[in-house]
């Protein structure tokens, strides 16, 4: 079938811009976290309780999720662990929602669509300009 942009520059850029758009949310997620720690510490997370550590944890962890990314380093391995902070999100939203509002407050449209294009990421590879190869 004809295309009015036949294959233009369309199969090397297109990962590209979805890594950046994914990093980047989750680099700010995770500055936000990391910024909010003191008040976070106070929310009772399920199984760990009130600790202070956690949210420092959590930021640094989707701080260095966003990283990996935005620099193309092991995409297909944190878009898998992208897919599942999204069922976890699913599963807080459901059982445990004054979680959610500080830790990754994002809408569920968000993290569906931030689920999917994870799910794209882990099956077309990292794109142009990354680090890693496709698994």
């Amino acid at each position: 079938m004809l295309n009015t942009f036949p294959m233009l520059l369309y199969p090397f850029f297109a990962p590209l811009i979805l890594r950046v758009a994914v990093g980047l949310l989750f680099v700010g997620v995770g500055v936000r976290t990391w910024r909010h720690a003191a008040r976070l510490a106070e929310v009772s997370v399920p199984v760990l309780g009130k600790q202070a550590w956690v949210p420092y944890f959590v930021g640094l962890f989707e701080l260095a999720l966003g990283l990996m990314f935005l620099a193309g380093w092991y995409t297909q391995v944190a878009a898998i662990i992208a897919i599942i902070g999204v069922i976890k999100y699913a599963v807080y939203r459901r059982w445990w929602p004054q979680v959610l509002a500080g830790y990754f407050p994002v809408s569920p449209t968000t993290a569906v669509l931030l689920a999917v294009i994870c799910l794209s990421l882990l099956i077309s590879g990292a794109g142009a300009f990354a680090q890693d190869l496709p698994l």
